[in-house]
């Protein structure tokens, strides 16, 4: 939003996600006094709107599933002239998010092994930059959805991949289709991609709840998971898991812990 202050402030800014992009759009809008529209899927959850909504941002729901929200959003931008920010192409996007990555360096320079949650690419990009760099020897492992597995294919076939529509919740891995930034980051530099059902997924969210007190919704657990799926190659290892968000509903949340 710094860089391109400018435009933001004359324009306006439009953006699609399903939470943590649309979450940081909404503040950095509002710390510049950019208005900001952010177009979200119908089911993503209250607690996710309210926060955006929090930050000063209109919410306008459109579709079933991100790309159906990103591409009306890309229409929005075309039409009304409003400046458009990428949840996954953008590469000052890769920059900002590949800040906590270093944050780890900086906590843990021992660790050996990070996985992170593969939703748009953005996150595990933003890994692969920085230990790549710094330490090639840390190894950088990806999660994604079984019934949002784009770029699990796309990695494995070497070309773009799309499916048809999602059948995951944990809606922020929900993507239908991979895009050409973070593939051809992710194509030579990542070590492994694996994927994970929801039932894992919610087997790890009720994990971290009760071994650590931390509320973590299925997307953000989707690193837990894919740890225990993995678990034999993890041994004697250190390893940080990469809780992506914790944006979940409170039925949602007793229902798994009672479970």
């Amino acid at each position: 939003m710094y860089q391109m202050r400018q435009q933001a402030l004359s324009r306006s800014v439009v953006a699609a996600s399903t939470g943590n992009h649309a979450q940081s759009i909404a503040y950095a809008g509002f710390l510049f006094g950019v208005h900001v529209k952010i177009v979200m899927p119908n089911g993503v959850p209250d607690l996710k709107t309210e926060a955006v909504k929090g930050l000063g941002a209109e919410v306008i729901f459109h579709g079933n599933y991100y790309e159906e929200a990103r591409e009306y959003a890309e229409n929005l931008a075309s039409e009304k002239g409003y400046l458009y920010v990428h949840a996954s192409n953008e590469p000052l996007l890769h920059e900002g998010v590949a800040t906590m990555h270093l944050e780890i360096l900086e906590e843990q320079p021992e660790i050996d092994i990070v996985i992170n949650p593969i939703g748009g690419g953005s996150g595990a990009s933003g890994a692969c930059i920085v230990y790549k760099t710094l330490d090639p020897r840390i190894k950088v492992i990806g999660v994604q959805a079984e019934g949002a597995p784009a770029f699990y294919r796309s990695w494995k076939d070497g070309v773009l991949r799309q499916t048809e529509g999602v059948k995951t919740a944990a809606e922020g891995l929900a993507t239908a289709q991979t895009y050409e930034l973070p593939l051809k980051i992710l194509r030579e530099k990542i070590d492994d991609v694996i994927l994970v059902s929801d039932e894992e997924m919610k087997r790890a969210v009720k994990t971290i709840f009760l071994t650590t007190g931390q509320v973590a919704e299925l997307s953000g657990a989707a690193s837990t998971a894919g740890a225990f799926k993995i678990k034999s190659q993890l041994s004697g290892k250190n390893v940080a898991l990469m809780v992506t968000g914790g944006n979940i509903q409170l039925e949602q949340l007793l229902s798994i812990l009672q479970e």
